[in-house]
């Protein structure tokens, strides 16, 4: 699959020039910040046309700027988020029995701890539902990612998963750190690229190599694992972005701090000016669920496939209501430099 060349909304990024302030914290990489051309082009001619009807929210392409920071060059691992449960003794919201006062038309016997896994048929299936192929799993949390009786065991590198937005943020208070801006988020993500459909440049393999854990076969019900893996995989498997970040297309998607609205890139672009450090709208927005409080995703998952929800590609977004993990969603922290 390749690309068509960046449209032409794309301006040149003009990264900031003040060198890195200080060594770099452990297993963070410094992202240089500065403005830069936000959102995504048109989709290239794929295959996939039910998830890319989605992708509108990320456009239009307007100019944003974000000041420099360092950020984890690879996402949370099962390890680092395993350090910090033994230190506090934080019980993630899956773990938790859901309270009859939050869901008073559930039956009691429906109110168990748990979250969504991917279960995939074992037949093709129509594109347009996805609870075709998501399922709620009892006992299912992020030391158990499939079912209750699976384990992470040998899995200390793999991205942690079934963490909800909460989750994050108190594991990202506990690290001394915080959550990227999307804005952040999507700087850091282009690697000093401007208008590349992926992290590293247009073209989907870079001189024949996969550059990202995403599914291959048939959507959902085939994944033949031709990138190496099916599935979730360790980090950084795959080539790292011009800044030095892994897996920032692919693998698990990526809470960050904004609120979602479909609407916001066009506020943005409706002022004329750069859009300086963007946190994001006041209120969350979903036309599909106006009820849902949700909050940006980004980067795609190992689910990603030019068949359906092809949003490995950098510009694009995803979206998640607040509360909810899923087996493909995990986290990556930023800190901002000392003074900053």
């Amino acid at each position: 699959m390749t690309a068509p060349p960046a449209a032409s909304a794309f301006l040149p990024t003009v990264e900031n020039k003040t060198p890195p302030p200080g060594p770099a914290p452990s297993g963070m990489v410094w992202i240089p910040g500065g403005e830069f051309s936000m959102g995504a082009q048109d989709p290239p001619d794929i295959k996939d046309t039910v998830g890319m009807q989605a992708t509108t929210d990320s456009r239009p392409v307007h100019r944003a700027y974000v000041d420099g920071f360092w950020m984890d060059a690879t996402e949370v691992t099962n390890q680092q988020f395993a350090a910090f449960v033994k230190a506090t003794g934080y019980v993630t919201i899956a773990e938790r029995k859901p309270r009859q006062e939050d869901f008073p038309t559930a039956p009691p016997e429906n109110l168990k701890a748990g979250s969504v896994v991917f279960s995939p048929p074992n037949h093709a299936v129509p594109l347009n539902d996805h609870f075709q192929w998501w399922a709620y799993v009892d006992g299912a949390n992020w030391r158990h990612p499939l079912t209750a009786r699976s384990s992470i065991k040998g899995k200390e590198t793999f991205p942690v998963v079934h963490v909800a937005y909460e989750d994050a943020v108190a594991y990202a208070q506990w690290a001394g750190k915080r959550l990227p801006t999307e804005a952040e988020w999507e700087f850091a993500a282009r690697g000093g690229l401007s208008g590349a459909v992926f992290p590293w440049g247009n073209e989907f393999k870079k001189d024949g190599h996969w550059m990202a854990n995403t599914h291959q076969g048939h959507f959902p019900d085939r994944d033949t694992g031709v990138d190496t893996f099916t599935g979730i995989a360790p980090v950084s498997q795959f080539p790292p972005n011009g800044y030095g970040l892994y897996d920032v297309g692919g693998n698990v998607w990526e809470w960050v701090s904004d609120w979602y609205r479909p609407d916001y890139y066009a506020q943005l672009a409706s002022t004329g000016s750069v859009a300086r450090n963007p946190h994001g709208p006041d209120v969350p927005f979903d036309p599909d669920e106006p009820t849902e409080k949700k909050r940006v995703h980004r980067g795609g998952s190992f689910l990603c496939t030019d068949e359906y929800c092809s949003r490995y590609m950098v510009g694009t977004r995803g979206k998640g209501e607040i509360t909810t993990g899923t087996n493909h969603l995990g986290f990556r922290c930023v800190k901002a430099p000392i003074g900053g």
